[in-house]
């Protein structure tokens, strides 16, 4: 039996009959009978592949010794024609080796359906038996484009550790994963700041101001490379308190004040949307100061003894009190002295006559000196009266009712210049000027040089009231408007050099003036919101002046600011400061507070001869009997003053939910012929005069306005302003800012130091006939709730490219003729016990929280109504004032339907 056995095997292996049919003669050989019995080892075994797109891959399998070679894939014999088959012998053991290879193609394995992996492997014959290689697995490789996760950005505090995930597409062989920071790649060897972990995310180990980028995650394998969306890893820094300032001087100077002391968040600052601080920035506490004592005398003493003089003398000190404190001095001399009429004095003369004798004897040549100094005092007393008398003869040549304006502005005291003769009267009925436009009104004169003005007999033409119509006869005096020199410049140049106002700037574009009387008038800067009213009788009869209202400039103008104070309105200058008033005028301007009282503190500040800028009032606490007085409306601030000047308007903020109005406005250039485009954003206060200011410089600079101005409200919160623009057709648009937003400090808001703070984004137009342009304008305060803005227009097409029109100027200053005004007041000043007078009046033009003020005026009602001019000046509707006067319930109102006769 095991003879059988050993020749079947032999036969078995010489003869192998179960291969496939016509492989014998290349596959297989005879060794020589020294090698019978040893078994095939492989020296080369085939390993895994990838097919890369259609490329076939290549198994090779080495084999010795061998009699033969072939390959299984997937369980079925590789055909014999498919091998590739080289023979050798091994110099060093003469053993001959067998190499086999075959290809693999993407069909073959393609084809293969069902099963996980296409593998095959390689089988070597000897004369002794056979021996398997390893499995070799091919497959397709590949690259999904989608990551199963992307990094997310975040924003971490300063020191903090930072986890970005990565988990990379799928693919065949499984791809490798980098990490890039603003495209570069990160080396954690070289940093070791960074730690990439076994699943391939990235660690942070502590955040650091650099570390504020843009991180990517790159998968990559031998197939593509895929890029994950960029994650921005912002580092912020908390903010953190200032030590704190020393406590201010006491706000008042005499009794009860406050006392302030600030803390800044700048230890340190917060930077790239930090917290801010937390708790208040400003403490406030109650102060009392020592009130100055002025000096006052004491009683006089008693009168001294006759001297050999025949004088007696007594004193007083200023001890009751003595001054302190800064109080002032007493007034007055501390000493007098009274001639001897007494005996006592008779005595003393007799005493002392001979020894005067004896004086006298000595004396003799000073007798000339004595008459030549008398002789001289008389000469001196002569001509002091020549002087006299002629300067009285002068001046019965001059009528203090009339007030030259060359006079007025040299020292701001009104004198006027009687006429010599009736032919100068042309200098009281200047002819109106239609041709002018610098300003919106020029006030009302009348001829004086006849009799029948002074008795009051005459009729005054109210021709250009919107109620009344020409009288029908012509005996009455015309009312003429005043007109001032043609020359702006020449009159600007004669008020800047006076005495008193040497910082008056010539800007002509930003200054009204004109001439009034009396009668008043109305003084208006256009498209500023700024104008002057001039009340009827505010100028005293007769007189004559020159007014002028001016815009100033910030940077005219450096208003001091401390601590959290703000300016809130523009700075207005009206005058000459030194003209006598016998009622308030009314100066409205603009402000850009939130008009929240318990959020502010707002002063109005007025600037002094010295160019001191002083407190003159703090709104909630204002005096009657003070000269000025504020009504602050939700956008307006009107001033009553009985002095003219310059004001401003300046807040306080109580707490962080005070905020400013800002205007954001949207300029961009007015033709584009390039592809690169720009839109600036400016953000200003919201007044109309820095808006103004805005559009002239645009204007000059070729720029237009794309959309209409935005309202933002500003916070007192130490955070800045950031703006982005946004959801841009990425086909045809791409921003060139390397930055994801824009940012303006906090302080250039608040503060004012830069007049026009704008922010300009730079964007890129694909096509140049790309034209439309549509995305969202984004604004907020850091820490806030910000405003998102939709823009869409085109570029080629102006949306709004000019200024508002100029000031309206109408044929009246005032909505009521003058006639009829003073019939109003005579009715409703006097007080009526049903209170159907002037308080009823306030309460139904909503103006009763003003009672006081009113009251201590000597007429109330022409108050009321000089609120109600300038408040309706260009919207004021007398059909609606006179319903008022009827729900009163008097019989006066019918005066706003009165005859041509009645007036």
């Amino acid at each position: 039996i095991t003879i059988v056995f050993n020749f079947l095997l032999t036969k078995i292996f010489l003869f192998p009959v179960y291969l496939p049919v016509g492989t014998e003669h290349v596959a297989t050989a005879t060794l020589p009978a020294s090698f019978n019995d040893l078994l095939p080892h492989f020296l080369v075994e085939p390993d895994d592949e990838y097919i890369v797109k259609n490329k076939p891959v290549t198994l090779t399998c080495r084999s010795t010794p061998a009699t033969q070679i072939y390959f299984k894939c997937n369980g079925e014999w590789v055909h014999q024609d498919d091998h590739l088959i080289d023979r050798t012998v091994d110099p060093a053991t003469g053993l001959p080796i067998m190499q086999v290879k075959i290809d693999i193609s993407r069909q073959q394995v393609e084809k293969i359906f069902g099963l996980d992996d296409y593998w095959c492997q390689c089988v070597a014959w000897s004369t002794t038996g056979t021996q398997k290689s390893q499995k070799a697995y091919v497959r397709i490789a590949y690259l999904r484009k989608n990551f199963e996760e992307e990094p997310m950005g975040k924003e971490v505090a300063l020191n903090q550790e930072v986890l970005l995930r990565c988990h990379p597409p799928e693919g065949v062989p499984a791809a490798e994963v980098e990490w890039q920071r603003n495209e570069h790649v990160i080396d954690p060897v070289s940093e070791p700041n960074f730690l990439v972990t076994a699943d391939r995310n990235l660690i942070i180990k502590q955040a650091r101001l650099a570390d504020t980028a843009n991180y990517t995650c790159v998968a990559k394998n031998i197939v593509a490379r895929r890029k994950s969306s960029p994650a921005t890893v912002l580092v912020y820094v908390n903010g953190g308190w200032s030590t704190w300032t020393t406590w201010s001087a006491c706000s008042s100077v005499c009794g009860r004040g406050w006392q302030r002391r600030s803390r800044s968040c700048t230890n340190p600052t917060p930077l790239n949307g930090g917290m801010a601080c937390d708790g208040q920035n400003v403490q406030k506490s109650a102060c009392t100061a020592t009130c100055p004592v002025d000096g006052g005398w004491s009683d006089w003493s008693n009168w001294s003894e006759c001297g050999v003089d025949c004088s007696m003398w007594r004193s007083r000190e200023c001890t009751q009190p003595s001054p302190g404190t800064g109080g002032k001095d007493c007034q007055g001399i501390d000493l007098q002295s009274l001639n001897c009429t007494s005996q006592q004095c008779l005595q003393i003369k007799t005493v002392t006559q001979p020894l005067r004798n004896i004086l006298s004897a000595n004396g003799v040549e000073d007798v000339a000196l004595y008459v030549g100094i008398v002789a001289v005092a008389l000469c001196l007393t002569l001509i002091l009266i020549v002087v006299v008398l002629v300067y009285r003869r002068k001046k019965e040549g001059l009528d203090a009712d009339v007030a030259d304006s060359s006079i007025l502005t040299t020292g701001f005291q009104p004198m006027g210049i009687k006429p010599s003769k009736p032919e100068n009267s042309h200098l009281l009925t200047i002819q109106p000027d239609l041709t002018t436009t610098t300003t919106s009104y020029q006030g009302t004169l009348h001829s004086r040089h006849d009799g029948t003005t002074h008795t009051g007999t005459a009729k005054f033409s109210m021709t250009n009231g919107p109620l009344l119509d020409p009288l029908p006869n012509g005996s009455h005096h015309t009312l003429h408007n005043g007109k001032m020199t043609s020359d702006p410049a020449e009159f600007m140049t004669r008020l800047s050099n006076q005495t008193y106002f040497k910082t008056l700037p010539r800007d002509v574009a930003n200054t009204s003036y004109g001439t009034f009387n009396f009668l008043g008038g109305r003084l208006t800067i256009p498209n500023t919101g700024i104008s002057l009213l001039i009340p009827p009788e505010a100028i005293p009869r007769g007189k004559i002046y020159e007014i002028y209202l001016t815009a100033q400039r910030k940077e005219d103008l450096r208003l001091p600011l401390a601590g959290c104070q703000t300016l809130l309105s523009p700075i207005v200058s009206c005058g000459p400061p030194g003209v006598v008033l016998t009622r308030p005028t009314i100066l409205s301007m603009d402000h850009c507070s939130d008009a929240c009282p318990e959020n502010w503190a707002i002063r109005l500040k007025k600037q002094n001869y010295e160019g001191v800028w002083e407190d003159v009032l703090m709104m909630g606490e204002e005096l009657i009997s003070e000269p000025y007085y504020c009504q602050l409306e939700a956008e307006t601030c009107r001033v009553f003053s009985e002095q003219l000047g310059r004001f401003s308007l300046v807040g306080e903020s109580l707490n962080m939910s005070a905020a400013k109005r800002l205007r954001l406005v949207l300029f961009s250039d007015a033709y584009c012929s390039t592809l690169e485009y720009n839109i600036r954003v400016y953000c200003m206060d919201d007044t109309q005069d820095v808006f103004k200011e805005v559009m002239q410089m645009e204007r000059q600079l070729g720029g237009r306005l794309i959309d209409e101005p935005h309202v933002l409200l500003f916070k007192d919160s130490y955070h800045n302003l950031r703006l982005s623009i946004h959801d841009m057709p990425q086909a045809h648009w791409r921003s060139k800012l390397l930055a994801g937003y824009q940012e303006i400090p906090f302080y250039h808001i608040w503060n004012g130091s830069q007049r026009f703070l704008h922010c300009t984004f730079t964007l890129e137009r694909l096509n140049l006939s790309t034209c439309e342009l549509t995305c969202q304008l984004c604004v907020w305060q850091v820490e806030g709730e910000g405003q998102s803005f939709s823009l869409d227009f085109n570029i080629a097409k102006p949306l709004f490219g000019t200024l508002p029109g100029s000031a309206l100027a109408g044929p009246s200053a005032f909505q009521i003729p003058y006639l009829i005004r003073q019939k109003i007041c005579s009715s409703l000043d006097t007080p009526c016990p049903n209170g159907a007078d002037w308080r009823l009046l306030a309460q139904r033009l909503k103006l009763d929280r003003h009672m006081s003020f009113f009251a201590s005026k000597a007429s109330p009602t022409s108050v009321i109504l000089d609120l109600w001019e300038a408040q309706h000046f260009h919207s004021g509707n007398l059909n609606q004032l006179a319903t008022v006067m009827a729900d009163i319930g008097k019989q006066e109102a019918m005066i706003f339907l009165v005859s041509d006769g009645e007036c």
